[in-house]
């Protein structure tokens, strides 16, 4: 897959803006470059030499017309992004200005980069791994301190250093299985299987906690949902414009006027949460409000938190218990965690005669239309993404790292088959190249072109 090609591209955002970036990269970067760039003050530029890591500033030409005036950043091989002789050219950002030096570099012996291809470049060179590259999109793409930190330790080799740690302790052993076979009419044994066990049950249990950490890893990464739900008319709406501070949803005294899921999103101490009001649950004639209500349980069972409203006037502690039993029917999962949001208590002229009963519930009261107690809501969510520790571990955050750790647990727990029933060292050592295999995934040890392309072409093109 690696192309001699010299390739540009608009870097920066397409569209007017103060400054755009084009990058070009590949073996002819300069001398192309040279074709239509002229250093301010020098008469003769065309043997002009670059140096790498300076800036240049003059002008781009067509022939004797200017098309801009821009500063010039050079990277010579091996030190780039891509690990190719590469520059990034700064220039207005004019659409035109733009276009025109990219037909200027095509007309020199570019052509336009495909999507994601400088860091597919940079792969191929071994700038970087596989994983570490995919972390470069997740970066671009993070909204919040939590998809940042978490796709910036990626990038800079944190789960990559991981996982080739796991990897080379299982290479080691698999080496001397190989070993075995070569001298299998020997019946001799280099590999301990009392230690080759005791390092499979320390493999399953890293790849484990990896695996298990995906659950957090993807809600920090895509937001964490949060389903607001409840009977009609109890202030669901009202509740989601107060914690979004703004009036997001339509407020109405008449039951049944949220008829689909209106969603949004608020960033909390780093921590995106994604807001999810439904339509009320009730039983309903109106065919319209009923796939309203049908999407709402859609909503529930993808949540991972949800908010329950009431009206602490109206509802009782029978009313809440059998609500939360119905909900443990629809749903499969049993990690979901439910919080009770008692409202209205600006309808209240005194506690009410159930309150010691609702004290066993995890519940908070609030008026959500005077926006009172809404902080406790938002210091319960912080707090429920807080029990999980996701600062000094490591975390998995990409379904493709997933499935492959799966896959390598299901051959080590194989591998662990084999010793406990005595088989031959041929067969444990299919499992164990399994096993390598599904870990060599991850950080591009091993790949094809196909998951490459599925793995770039999600990436932008100037990226």
């Amino acid at each position: 897959m690696i192309t001699q090609d010299t390739i540009c591209a608009l870097a920066t955002a397409s569209g007017i803006a103060a400054i755009s970036v084009i990058r070009v990269s590949g073996e002819k970067s300069f001398e192309i470059c040279n074709q239509v760039f002229r250093r301010k003050n020098i008469k003769n530029n065309s043997n002009n030499e670059f140096k790498s890591h300076h800036i240049y500033f003059g002008t781009i030409n067509n022939g004797d017309e200017i098309i801009d005036e821009v500063l010039l950043s050079v990277f010579k091989s091996p030190h780039s992004y891509t690990g190719e002789d590469s520059i990034e050219i700064s220039c207005h950002g004019s659409v035109y200005i733009q276009q025109k030096i990219l037909e200027l570099l095509i007309d020199k012996g570019a052509r336009i980069a495909k999507p994601g291809e400088f860091t597919m470049r940079a792969f191929l060179n071994a700038k970087l791994d596989l994983s570490q590259a995919e972390a470069v999109a997740d970066l671009i793409a993070s909204h919040s301190k939590s998809s940042h930190s978490l796709a910036l330790d990626q990038m800079r080799g944190g789960f990559s250093s991981k996982i080739k740690e796991l990897r080379q302790q299982l290479v080691n052993f698999a080496s001397l299985i190989e070993l075995e076979l070569d001298f299998s009419e020997e019946d001799v044994e280099f590999a301990d299987r009392a230690q080759l066990s005791t390092l499979l049950t320390t493999l399953k249990t890293e790849i484990s906690a990896l695996v298990n950490s995906f659950a957090m890893g993807n809600v920090l990464k895509h937001g964490i949902p949060v389903a607001i739900i409840g009977k009609p008319n109890v202030g669901k709406s009202t509740l989601l414009n107060s914690l979004l501070n703004e009036e997001r949803a339509i407020v109405s005294e008449i039951p049944g006027t949220t008829r689909d899921t209106i969603e949004d999103t608020l960033t909390i101490n780093g921590v995106t949460f994604r807001f999810i009001d439904t339509a009320g649950l009730r039983d309903s004639f109106d065919e319209i409000e009923n796939f309203g209500i049908e999407r709402t349980y859609q909503k529930i069972e993808q949540a991972s938190i949800i908010l329950y409203v009431v009206d602490i006037k109206e509802t009782s502690v029978e009313e809440i218990k059998e609500a939360l039993k119905d909900f443990e029917r629809h749903i499969e999962s049993k990690t979901k965690r439910f919080i009770i949001i008692a409202n209205k208590t600006d309808l209240l002229n005194k506690a009410p005669q159930h309150f010691a009963d609702l004290l066993s519930m995890e519940i908070i009261y609030v008026s959500a239309k005077r926006k009172e107690n809404i902080n406790l809501i938002t210091d319960t969510l912080l707090k429920s993404v807080a029990t999980e520790n996701t600062t000094d571990t490591t975390m998995i955050s990409n379904i493709r790292h997933y499935e492959a750790l799966v896959k390598t647990n299901e051959a080590i727990h194989q591998v662990e088959h084999g010793i406990a029933n005595n088989i031959s060292g041929d067969l444990i050592a299919i499992d164990i190249r399994t096993a390598l295999h599904h870990l060599g995934e991850i950080t591009g040890e091993i790949t094809s072109d196909e998951i490459l392309g599925n793995i770039f072409s999600s990436f932008c093109i100037g990226k």
